[in-house]
């Protein structure tokens, strides 16, 4: 039940996996059987890789492990595997320094995040990640970004209060997400893409998304400080 970062060599089949290479680079304890997140992915500006962590299970974050800055859950890290043996920590990364801070942490505050995505134009990144009772939503890194950002969970469920109840806006430090929807619409996001294809102009720069209950797809645009529906 825990989450495992390994890496293969490939066959003489560049698309088959020689299994007796495998190398783990990175195990995460997973106290529960939930929020174990679900998505890797290299970084299309710097080759990094990119690893979504849910904040380790139950519900509401009990711990409130995805707020602590000494483990890997409620986090995205970021790693640099092009190394022979285990991995590297990025000297960019915005706690490589830090004494009270894991290195390997890039953003914090996330609960599960599932399905994210680069724009493959500008970098940018989309992540996906689930909510608690009420609120679904859909946070953004922009590709300029140093990291270090804090989506805000458990403090908040999307743009609402969660742990504390209320007084949340007193909060400072926190990035909100840039799209949201109730659990009336749905109850779990499946994070989806930016289209960048040729065959349909007028959704250049449409991301799409779904909800696991209720099956449905939504899109919207992000103008680097609103969103529209499409």
């Amino acid at each position: 039940g825990n989450t495992v970062v390994a890496r293969f060599q490939v066959t003489a089949n560049p698309d088959s996996a020689d299994t007796s290479t495998q190398q783990i680079l990175l195990t995460v304890n997973q106290p529960f059987s939930n929020h174990n997140g679900g998505w890797i992915g290299f970084g299309p500006n710097d080759g990094y890789l990119y690893i979504g962590m849910g904040d380790g299970g139950s519900g509401g974050d009990p711990q409130n492990r995805a707020q602590n800055h000494l483990t890997l859950l409620g986090k995205m890290l970021r790693i640099d595997v092009d190394t022979i043996q285990g991995y590297k920590i990025p000297p960019t990364n915005p706690f490589a320094g830090s004494a009270d801070t894991l290195k390997e942490i890039w953003a914090l505050g996330l609960r599960n995040p599932w399905r994210n995505s680069f724009d493959r134009l500008t970098g940018d990144l989309y992540i996906a990640d689930v909510g608690q009772n009420a609120w679904e939503e859909v946070n953004f890194q922009p590709a300029a970004s140093s990291g270090g950002e804090n989506y805000g969970w458990r403090f908040k469920e999307g743009d609402h209060c969660f742990n504390p109840p209320d007084s949340c806006d007193t909060l400072t430090g926190l990035t909100d997400p840039i799209y949201e929807y109730p659990h009336s619409d749905g109850c779990s996001i499946t994070g989806g893409y930016l289209y960048r294809g040729p065959a349909i102009p007028d959704m250049q720069g449409t991301y799409f998304f779904g909800d696991y209950c209720s099956g449905s797809i939504w899109s919207f645009r992000f103008d680097g400080n609103d969103t529209s529906e499409f």
